[in-house]
């Protein structure tokens, strides 16, 4: 009777409440989210890039603007690419994607490889020396450039095509852009041929790295 009792008195003072609607809010910015805040990132640029910068600035410049929305500027005295968020920012991500992409340009690689990394989110950039490997001076270290890029680049633009990567050979310096398993395979071959393997026998091997990477795809 108790129990019952209970249930009586507690039945007409949940009705109402049970009636109101929920209030629905709308989602946070990210904006709101960062407490208001506005975040910098600063890309230095040096002295044998900024000829190129100003040409592609127009094709650097729009998708950082028009896409991520958000804000890019070129400080010429500090020699720096500076990229900030707005208030219309839609992801905090953002920053961090146009600061890779203007550091990938500035690495070397055309704005066309380079935009690939604000649309998908499993690429990387994987820098080393020639030196990282194995240490060549003088003659040896050229011969070595030059097995690398293979006669008008022909060796460069196979691995490239066989890995789904892009390789820039600036100096003695190497950089590669593509995902993790592809990199690795890249990074293999071109350390095959700083070691002094014959760009034939590095091409058989990439051929069955290639087929066994295609198969996990």
């Amino acid at each position: 009777m108790e129990e019952g009792e209970q249930q009586h008195a507690a039945g007409p003072a949940a009705g109402p409440e049970q009636g109101l609607p929920k209030p629905k809010f709308a989602p946070l910015t990210s904006y709101e989210l960062n407490g208001k805040k506005i975040e910098f990132r600063r890309v230095p640029v040096p002295q044998h890039r900024m000829t190129p910068l100003k040409n592609s600035w127009l094709a650097l410049y729009k998708p950082v603007t028009e896409n991520l929305k958000l804000d890019m500027r070129m400080n010429l005295k500090t020699r720096k690419v500076e990229v900030k968020t707005t208030p219309e920012t839609p992801d905090a991500g953002n920053l961090q994607r146009a600061a890779d992409f203007i550091h990938a340009y500035i690495l070397g690689f055309e704005v066309q490889d380079a935009i690939a990394l604000l649309r998908l989110d499993d690429l990387y950039i994987e820098c080393f020396e020639v030196k990282d490997v194995k240490t060549l001076r003088g003659e040896h270290l050229a011969r070595c450039i030059g097995r690398m890029a293979g006669r008008n680049g022909k060796t460069k633009f196979t691995i490239e095509n066989a890995t789904r990567t892009r390789i820039v050979l600036a100096d003695t310096r190497i950089h590669i852009l593509g995902s993790f398993q592809n990199i690795r395979a890249a990074r293999d071959s071109i350390c095959a041929l700083i070691l002094g393997s014959p760009a034939g026998k590095v091409y058989s091997k990439l051929h069955s790295v290639t087929a066994r990477l295609s198969q996990s795809y």
